[in-house]
């Protein structure tokens, strides 16, 4: 398992923060450091002003990173009071962030081919991993899962990085397959032969496109949610059953190998 990059606290100055989908807003953030030194599948906790009784930091991955600009580009959801004040901060705002955490995504030596599967606000992280599959010239094949066609994100990003396939589920059919996400994954990997596996998004997601592809005999990493209170290793909020026992998602994850995860 590849060591985690030792985070580091930085300031970071807002550039934009815009809504991008339903609930969902695009955070670009001005951190040169963070933005030269994380990658594809770490994250950041982020400290959000506003409320002196949250003590908490805002554990979010990222979506791009740009280190000649110096900026990381950020897609969350706003799921609480937390992300609420995140999304009220204007460009020139400032706070502080610690990154990059844990570890990212794995591709194994010898991968021709990838399938990435992506539900909600569990497609960003896969952003960056295209952009690396892209880099070192391995075909990759895309689907994204949504509840509706104006809840999606992704789609055109990775349509730019040179995706050959990207299938659209949604919960109400508004945009590409109604239903979940999960079926038409299986479907390709039922006609396809894929090296490598890689998914983000709600735990039974995760487990369904899991089990298809250890069926299909592919190699599975999965990125897991969880609340990483402090980002490196101290509270033990973030721990994930695996068969290895328990491991903390900010120093061991948040990227797992999905046949070691016991517990979603």
């Amino acid at each position: 398992m590849p060591q985690p990059s030792s985070a580091r606290l930085h300031e970071f100055r807002i550039v934009s923060n815009d809504k991008i989908a339903d609930d969902t807003y695009a955070l670009v953030i001005e951190a040169p450091a963070l933005a030269a030194a994380i990658k594809p599948g770490q994250f950041m906790n982020f400290e959000v002003p506003g409320n002196a009784m949250s003590l908490l930091r805002i554990p979010l991955s990222y979506a791009r990173a740009d280190a000649d600009a110096g900026t990381v580009e950020i897609w969350y959801a706003v799921v609480g009071e937390g992300t609420e004040r995140l999304s009220q901060m204007r460009p020139g705002d400032t706070s502080t962030v610690l990154g990059p955490g844990g570890h990212g995504w794995s591709v194994p030596e010898g991968c021709s081919r990838a399938l990435l599967v992506g539900g909600g606000i569990g497609v960003p992280p896969l952003v960056p991993l295209a952009e690396q599959l892209h880099a070192q010239g391995i075909e990759f094949d895309v689907c994204l899962g949504a509840k509706t066609a104006t809840a999606g994100v992704g789609s055109s990003e990775l349509d730019a990085l040179g995706a050959h396939v990207i299938e659209i589920a949604t919960d109400d059919g508004t945009d590409g397959y109604r239903g979940f996400v999960t079926d038409p994954a299986a479907k390709l990997l039922d006609e396809k032969r894929y090296d490598y596996v890689a998914t983000c998004g709600p735990g039974v997601m995760m487990s369904k496109v899991a089990e298809a592809a250890a069926k299909a005999g592919a190699y599975c990493e999965a990125s897991l949610e969880r609340m990483m209170s402090c980002g490196f290793g101290a509270c033990s909020t973030c721990n994930v059953e695996t068969t290895e026992g328990m491991k903390g998602a900010c120093m061991c994850g948040p990227v797992f190998d999905a046949s070691k995860v016991v517990v979603w």
